[in-house]
């Protein structure tokens, strides 16, 4: 039997450690269920989800080129035994505030640009007023 990545296979689980478990597949060869394949909630601790010995059902995800065989258990269930997730609400970045003020009309580049320039402008001009005031003046210095 070949290892074709998208099937389903049964294995044994031989080993587990704190990133996940290897399990061998029914060729002979050892793939790995990382921690993050091994349930759809978070799994903190491993050996609450397996048993070194334990056959499981996994789905073989990808097949690198050094022969390493990355696994899933998660994938590997029906889509009716998976948990439904919550889905999270969107976020617009560009929404109204609640106070009822609405966004601003979109501008072009040269309004961008202009109103850009005089922003900087007003802040230089008032960055070259404090300075000269903490010289003394607009008088060049005196030695």
């Amino acid at each position: 039997m070949s290892i074709e990545v998208g099937s389903k296979v049964q294995g044994k689980v031989t080993g587990i450690t704190n990133f996940g478990a290897f399990v061998e597949l029914p060729n002979g060869s050892t793939g790995l269920v990382h921690i993050s394949e091994v349930a759809d909630n978070y799994v903190k601790d491993i050996n609450d989800h397996l048993k070194v010995g334990e056959m499981v059902e996994v789905k073989i995800m990808n097949v690198g080129a050094d022969g390493k065989i990355g696994l899933s258990i998660r994938k590997a269930k029906p889509q009716a035994e998976r948990p439904e997730r919550p889905q999270r609400p969107r976020h617009n970045n560009h929404r109204s505030n609640d106070r009822g003020e609405h966004r601003q009309p979109k501008e072009n580049f040269e309004q961008k640009m202009a109103r850009f320039l005089k922003d900087s402008e007003d802040r230089l001009a008032t960055l070259k007023r404090a300075q000269d005031s903490k010289r003394g003046g607009r008088g060049a210095r005196r030695g």
